[in-house]
């Protein structure tokens, strides 16, 4: 016969409690904002409300590290208003002009998380090489070797760390900022314009970033 163990009440819910934080991601919260827009380098109207921001390129700056996404670029916005506005916001309001081409709209955080890597971890080309397998008879495979695969662990740690970072999407008491992703292959010098361009409820507007 399969015995039976019951846990006391209080220790059950502690297990619970304990699950359940592990489990729950952690809220979109942003980064806080400037004290006004006129601390980023673009500013701007746009409808009722002011948007700034500042171009960041491929680097996205964690808590322990800048991280990097050769897929992506990213932008630190603002959004700014009356004292006590309310504003809804969402990421697929806003769209990125780079050298004057189509506009790019505005990723989920989650489609950048794949491509990001911390520089400082990444293993350099002759620490790769230095693992390069040693096949029949002796001699080293002269295959290159695999690309580096950032660990799983560290993979979901990125993955809390930008959900935390996105620009907080929804009805949202102003002022409030954080990131937005869009997508671009290209290396950052070769930028020589770049537009962020806004269409919300809340109106239309534009601002001319620093590449």
């Amino acid at each position: 016969m399969r015995s039976v163990f019951l846990l006391p009440a209080g220790a059950a819910l502690f297990a619970l409690c304990l699950h359940a934080q592990k489990a729950t991601p952690p809220k979109a919260e942003g980064i806080p904002p400037r004290s006004a827009p006129s601390d980023y380098l673009s500013h701007g109207p746009a409808g009722r409300l002011t948007i700034a921001a500042e171009f960041t390129g491929h680097s996205v700056a964690t808590p322990d590290a800048t991280l990097r996404t050769d897929d992506y670029v990213v932008v630190e916005v603002g959004i700014y208003g009356p004292p006590g506005a309310h504003a809804t916001i969402s990421a697929e309001d806003f769209a990125l002009r780079i050298n004057g081409k189509k506009p790019t709209p505005g990723q989920p955080y989650g489609l950048v998380v794949g491509s990001l890597k911390d520089p400082e971890l990444e293993p350099t080309a002759d620490e790769q090489k230095s693992k390069t397998k040693v096949g029949t008879g002796g001699q080293q495979d002269s295959s290159p070797p695999p690309p580096y695969r950032v660990p799983d662990e560290l993979r979901h740690k990125y993955s809390h760390q930008l959900q935390a970072l996105t620009l907080p999407e929804g009805d949202r008491t102003l002022p409030v900022a954080g990131l937005l992703y869009f997508q671009y292959h290209g290396k950052r010098d070769k930028i020589d314009s770049l537009k962020l361009i806004y269409s919300g409820a809340a109106g239309k507007g534009s601002l001319t970033l620093q590449p």
